[in-house]
This record gives C-alpha cells, structure tokens and sequence, in this order.
C-alpha cells in the first residue's frame, strides 16, 4: 500500500480514536459505569462495535484510556490559559478557579465512576490505580509549572498537592447539587492562603 493511501487511513484511524475516547467520558459522567458499555461508546462516537474493539480489546482499556487522553487535554487547557494570564494580583485565583472547573466537570464525573467500579472489579482496579497514578503525577507537574513554583523549595510540594485535594473534594460536593456559589468563596480563600503560602514558604 502506497504512502499517500496510508495517510488517509491513518487520520481516520486517530479520528476514531478521539471520538471514542470522548464520547467514553461523556457516556461515563452522563449515565454512569454500568449503562456505558462498549456498544453505546461505540454508538455514540458514530463506529461499529467492532472498530471499537479494535482500537480498545476491553472495556477497562477504553475507560482507563479515555480519562488519561481527557485529563492531558483539560491540562494542556490550563497551561495555555495559564500562559496567557498577567503577573500579579489575581492570577493564583484564576489558575485554581480553573482547577475547580476540571475537577467539578464531566471529566471529574467520569473518573469518579470508574473509580467506584474498580473497588469491586479487580481487572478494572489494577487499570486505574496505574491510571490514578500517572494522571496525578501530570497534574501536580502542570500546577507547578503554571504556578511558577519549584517543588524543591520547603513545602511546596505538600502545598500544591493540598489545592489538588481540595480541588477533588470540591468536585465530590458538586456531585449531587450544584455547590458553585460556595465554591466561588472557597476558590478565593485558598487563593490568599496559596499565594502566601509559596511566596513565603517559610512563614
């Protein structure tokens, strides 16, 4: 097969891949672990059950996929909007307002689903945990980096894990009711406690 009929096939195949992994966290976030089976993704994102399956052999492999290809787009999101921030009063605030805005969306729903699930499945357990691991790793990476902040320095490390925790509780108490008023007030209080926090790490 010539170079210029692979390219086209090619582009498809990743376009295929995209919707799934999407359509696998909306599915996920909207109805929940047990009525998104592979044949709904694969409804949903316009393929065959078969394509699916081709892309992902199992199910645990679709959902554990999907959240890592969700969560590094949510994050490259920040760190673009991030990047575009001024300096000084105000930017810590905007960076964990758009922290909170993940971890109380579709993304946040999903993961959480999963999570319940693999508590009683081993197979899908085994996934996630490896899962849970890496996508932490990127997001205490990329609140770092747009922070502006090096983990070496005494109790960075701890501070800025304490924002994603709180950014995690945040999106367990905007599961049932929408809790945004709240939060508004939160988002800014741990901004204050943030910005002295890293920028007189010593006090």
């Amino acid at each position: 097969m010539s170079e210029v009929l692979k390219a086209p096939q090619q582009d498809r195949s990743r376009a295929t891949r995209q919707r799934l992994l999407e359509a696998s966290v909306e599915s996920l976030a909207e109805v929940g672990y047990a009525a998104t089976t592979v044949s709904v993704v694969a409804a949903r994102a316009g393929v065959s059950r078969g394509a699916a399956q081709h892309h992902f052999p199992t199910r645990a492999d679709l959902f554990a996929a999907a959240v890592e290809y969700m969560t590094e787009v949510r994050l490259a999101e920040i760190r673009a909007q991030a990047a575009a921030l001024p300096s000084g009063a105000g930017r810590t605030e905007a960076i964990v307002g758009m922290l909170a805005d993940v971890y109380t969306g579709p993304l946040f729903r999903a993961a959480l689903h999963l999570w319940v699930a693999a508590s009683t499945e081993e197979a899908l357990r085994q996934q996630i945990v490896r899962l849970e691991s890496h996508v932490g790793r990127q997001a205490h990476r990329a609140l770092l980096d747009v922070l502006e902040v090096n983990e070496r320095t005494p109790g960075v490390r701890e501070t800025v894990q304490g924002v994603l925790d709180m950014a995690r509780g945040l999106g367990l108490a905007d599961l049932l009711t929408d809790d945004s008023a709240r939060r508004r007030g939160i988002v800014r209080q741990w901004s204050r406690i943030l910005d002295q926090a890293l920028r007189d790490p010593g006090v």
